[in-house]
């Protein structure tokens, strides 16, 4: 990437080889575009590479936790506990399966969800923990599976940011319940738009296979390849989540190259750290003290607005005017107006959540950044700070 100043440098951008394109080309020209033998080939992939018994891609990481936590079964009043420190979707999707987003403060190290703090909240109404690990970070899975075990209750991670990501020698996905999992354009691996499932439940699974694409008891693949039948069922009311072939076109090649890409975000999240380091504009993001590999989604410091002479937003604004381009992720959840209309949250009721979202910015951070492309963000943010003395 070019690294003049007069060009654009976006926070995220993805890595698309030459070879994922021609995929891309022969699908289309193969006449079958929509689920088929490429997201089967996916999916196959998926559950190799994270050692998961079923893997299921899916239109979104979004649609995955919808279909996950609607095979729950969840009755009016019934509770997910949940971070605030998360996209919107995580807490969306409980509402729209009939659950009721209860809250837990996070971290201030790493902002995931403060696993000490979940008992506290667990009601005889608690259905669910949906933990999210936040910038590819791993939350602390065996104290919070222990907690789930003896309360009786499911796990469903966002893993949104996390595929790579292993905990204690383990891969997200290789063990404990069900995880969703992202590949958007900003993710570590891309579909375009997609996601997937993956769990250790075989009930689950089908559950969510039905309901992926409109409840039918065949996809259009079984229905319309040679040796399918153009008949079928309706075996439940399902949605229109399934993922398409030229998608995944572009997974079958992105996936095998995922353990590079988070080699190279791990080396520039280490040159973030190591050149940041003492500047006092910053607290840096912090890791667990148990063995982890993060799968570095996300560079997302916070910003001290008294030592650099501005907020967050106009700190963001001005590296904007130096073509730098910039990140929030994530405004904490509970301050939405419908969280707060709907559930009373207010402002207050989760003091680390509230700190980490005024403060948090992404850092430009993707494979394709050189160093030269780093070294231009470290200048234009002292240049920035300098002016605003």
């Amino acid at each position: 990437m070019a690294d003049r100043a007069d060009e654009f440098l976006p926070f995220s951008r993805p890595s698309l080889s030459e070879e994922a394109i021609a995929e891309v080309v022969a699908c289309l020209r193969s006449g079958w575009i929509t689920t088929g033998p490429r997201v089967q080939q996916f999916e196959e992939a998926l559950r190799t590479y994270l050692g998961a018994p079923f893997a299921l891609a899916l239109s979104s990481a979004t649609a995955g936790l919808h279909l996950a936590l609607a095979a729950l079964r969840m009755h009016p009043g019934e509770e997910v506990i949940t971070t605030p420190m998360t996209f919107a979707a995580t807490l969306n999707t409980i509402v729209i399966a009939g659950g009721r987003p209860v809250l837990v403060d996070i971290e201030a190290n790493t902002y995931n969800m403060d696993v000490e703090r979940i008992e506290a909240a667990i009601t005889p109404r608690t259905r669910a923990i949906v933990p999210v690990h936040f910038a590819g970070v791993p939350v602390d899975l065996d104290p919070l599976y222990a907690l789930a075990d003896r309360h009786g209750l499911r796990v469903i991670e966002d893993a949104a940011h996390a595929i790579g990501t292993e905990y204690k020698g383990r891969r997200i996905g290789a063990f404990g319940d069900t995880q969703v999992f992202s590949f958007h354009p900003n993710k570590n691996i891309t579909t375009g738009e997609g996601g997937a499932v993956t769990t250790r439940d075989e009930v689950l699974a089908a559950d969510v296979a039905l309901t992926r694409f409109h409840g039918m008891d065949r996809e259009a693949w079984n229905r319309f390849g040679k040796t399918g039948s153009p008949h079928y069922e309706i075996i439940a009311p399902g949605y229109k989540y399934n993922m398409m072939d030229i998608q995944a076109a572009l997974g079958i090649h992105q996936l095998p190259a995922l353990d590079g890409f988070i080699e190279r975000r791990t080396a520039l999240a280490r040159r973030y750290g190591e050149a940041l380091s003492g500047w006092p504009q910053w607290t840096l993001p912090g890791a667990p003290s148990y063995a982890h590999r993060p799968a570095w989604h996300l560079y997302a410091p916070l910003l001290n607005p008294e030592a650099a002479g501005m907020d967050r937003d106009a700190f963001m604004a001005a590296m904007k005017a130096r073509n730098i381009g910039t990140g929030i992720h994530y405004r904490a959840a509970h301050l939405y107006p419908y969280y707060r209309e709907r559930y009373g949250y207010k402002v207050g009721d989760f003091p680390r959540a509230e700190s980490v979202s005024d403060r948090i910015v992404s850092l430009p951070l993707f494979p394709l950044m050189t160093d030269d492309d780093q070294d231009r963000v470290l200048g234009a943010m002292a240049d920035v700070f300098a002016k605003g003395k």
